[in-house]
């Protein structure tokens, strides 16, 4: 990165895998983000410059502090960048998730007071967004919203890249990263190639067996996890797991899994339309 931004900153059924139908003290939050950052870059992953690296000890800082919409404007720019470090994209990852889940604010999320013949469903609708993601950040535990609620609302331009290769899914926001997620993809490369959309969302799915029974969710023999994203390729879908050694690696019957906490975190991120782009 130059010197001048450096300075400036610095201040199918089983045809693929399955068919669905008080604060601690301010030191302690910084080592415990970074142990957290550190847990996730991957072995042999390039060594971070001094330069980016005291911008990250700075966004680490105000994530801490919860300011969160400064931590997000430092590392913004560098990953827009080529060479992006893994740490820089797991801390702003994490950022993005708290800004997301939160009535923290930022430039993607309005203000809006509920109007006579408001409900749930037609924000997410307007919006482009979801229920879930709706009552998540403002802190609802009810569908039932009242004239003249006032709620902070995330207006959503997702899509989602997924590698092969990498076994990682990238979910960007209207063109920019917002977040990374390791994920678990097909043996022998089952996993089609192309361009998808989200069709179906699901929780606690039941998964469908071979012979056509139904194994209901909770069931030992379910391997869907907790929440189901289908795409328009019959049979195929993103979804949880309860194995997790299966992520990071080509190992399911085609579909793309990930942790149960993460597929959680995109079910009630993604909107049914979501693109997604699946590629080596």
């Amino acid at each position: 990165m130059k010197l001048w931004l450096r300075i400036t900153l610095l201040s199918a059924l089983l045809t693929g895998c399955n068919r669905a139908p008080s604060s601690p003290p301010q030191a302690a939050v910084e080592v415990a983000t970074q142990q957290t950052i550190a847990a996730s870059i991957p072995v042999g992953a390039p060594a971070i410059d001094a330069a980016d690296n005291q911008l990250l000890q700075q966004a680490a800082t105000l994530k801490g502090e919860g300011k969160l919409s400064d931590a997000r404007a430092l590392l913004e720019p560098l990953a827009a960048g080529t060479n992006t470090s893994d740490k820089t994209l797991t801390l702003l990852g994490q950022i993005d998730s708290e800004v997301i889940l939160s009535p923290s604010p930022a430039p993607e999320k309005v203000d809006y007071t509920v109007a006579a013949g408001d409900s749930l469903g037609k924000l997410a609708k307007k919006y482009g967004t979801t229920v879930e993601l709706i009552k998540k950040s403002n802190g609802l535990t009810r569908d039932v919203i009242r004239i003249g609620d006032r709620l902070r609302i995330y207006q959503c331009h997702f899509t989602v890249d997924v590698s092969k290769t990498a076994n990682t899914l990238t979910v960007s926001d209207n063109g920019k990263f917002f977040k990374r997620y390791r994920v678990g993809t097909g043996q022998f490369s089952k996993t089609p190639v192309g361009q998808f959309k989200v069709t179906s969302r699901i929780e606690n799915p039941p998964w469908y067996r071979a012979d056509g029974q139904a194994i209901p969710y909770g069931d030992p023999q379910n391997i869907l996890g907790t929440h189901w994203l289908g795409l328009n390729v019959p049979g195929y879908g993103i979804h949880g797991t309860w194995d997790t050694n299966s992520i990071g690696k080509q190992s399911s019957a085609g579909c793309i899994r990930l942790l149960n906490d993460d597929v959680g975190e995109l079910y009630v991120m993604l909107p049914i339309g979501t693109p997604v782009t699946i590629h080596e």
